[in-house]
């Protein structure tokens, strides 16, 4: 399956982060701890690589806790500050302006030298769609400025946030890019959410989870839909899910669309426990190779 997804107001998005760069100290990269190399944008170190950067793995309650432990030294190794967080909760709000203000202590020393009077950090917050941008900033500010929703897409326009004396943020919309050259990253973004369903093949991605539960979290695709073994044929594993939750067409038949939507829902919403999609030691093994 190619997933292609590059909506005119990400083209635009772009634009404008290049433009409002020279006025940010920081630069907050908000990333899917579920997915966190899949879930980050590659278009965002070309136009970010001298910017002190701090990443920030959200939905860390929905993700394996040994894995983004791993993730989270995996981003210092690359020379950047790294965090877990769960936005919609709001743990975690108090680290990311701390670990801010570490990030920019070098500049604002400087500043301080000069004679110029401190002022607020200027932080530029960045992520793909459906990643927690505006839940984040609702909760940074303890008021809902940012547009949220559970579709990706929901915010189109810039805007500037202070987030009390010490921090204002840029908001941006979500930017993706124009092609996923690995189709797994493709798969795991559409099976977290990130990608809208309406343009997806729902069968596919569904089979994409289904097999990578299987192998990685077995147990856990076991529990949820009460399986004595799993079967190594994905129709037959189609079959036992849609044939135990009701998922049928007339005459008995499963309903393929309807067990892959349900999947797919269940997964998103982490009913099938804290699951996480990828390894840093994929990651790294892929970077060795290129």
């Amino acid at each position: 399956m190619t997933i292609q997804w590059f909506p005119g107001h990400m083209a635009k998005a772009r634009r404008q982060v290049t433009e409002k760069l020279k006025l940010i100290d920081v630069v907050i990269e908000l990333v899917d701890a579920r997915l966190p190399a899949s879930s980050r944008n590659p278009m965002i170190d070309e136009i970010i690589s001298h910017k002190p950067r701090l990443v920030v793995l959200n939905k860390a309650d929905m993700a394996d806790d040994t894995a983004t432990k791993k993730w989270i030294a995996y981003f210092e190794e690359k020379g950047h500050k790294a965090i877990s967080i769960n936005a919609q909760a709001g743990q975690g709000m108090k680290e990311i302006t701390a670990a801010c203000k570490v990030l920019v202590k070098e500049k604002f020393d400087k500043m301080i030298a000069k004679g110029i009077k401190p002022r607020a950090i200027r932080a530029l917050i960045v992520g793909i769609p459906n990643v927690g941008k505006s839940t984040l900033i609702n909760k940074l500010v303890k008021k809902n400025i940012a547009k949220t929703g559970d579709r990706p897409g929901v915010t189109t326009a810039q805007q500037w946030i202070k987030v009390g004396k010490e921090l204002e943020l840029l908001d941006t919309p979500g930017i993706l890019w124009p092609k996923f050259e690995d189709q797994q990253v493709g798969l795991r973004l559409a099976a977290s959410g990130a990608i809208k369903d309406s343009i997806l093949n729902l069968q596919e991605v569904a089979v994409y989870a289904l097999r990578f539960l299987g192998e990685h979290y077995p147990e856990r695709l076991k529990d949820r839909y009460n399986l004595s073994e799993i079967p190594q044929d994905i129709v037959e594993l189609f079959d036992e899910i849609g044939k135990r939750r009701g998922c049928l067409l007339g005459g008995g038949l499963v309903d393929y669309d309807k067990t892959a939507e349900l999947v797919l829902r269940e997964l998103r919403a982490g009913k099938l426990g804290r699951i996480t999609l990828e390894q840093p030691d994929e990651v790294a093994a892929l970077e060795e190779t290129v």
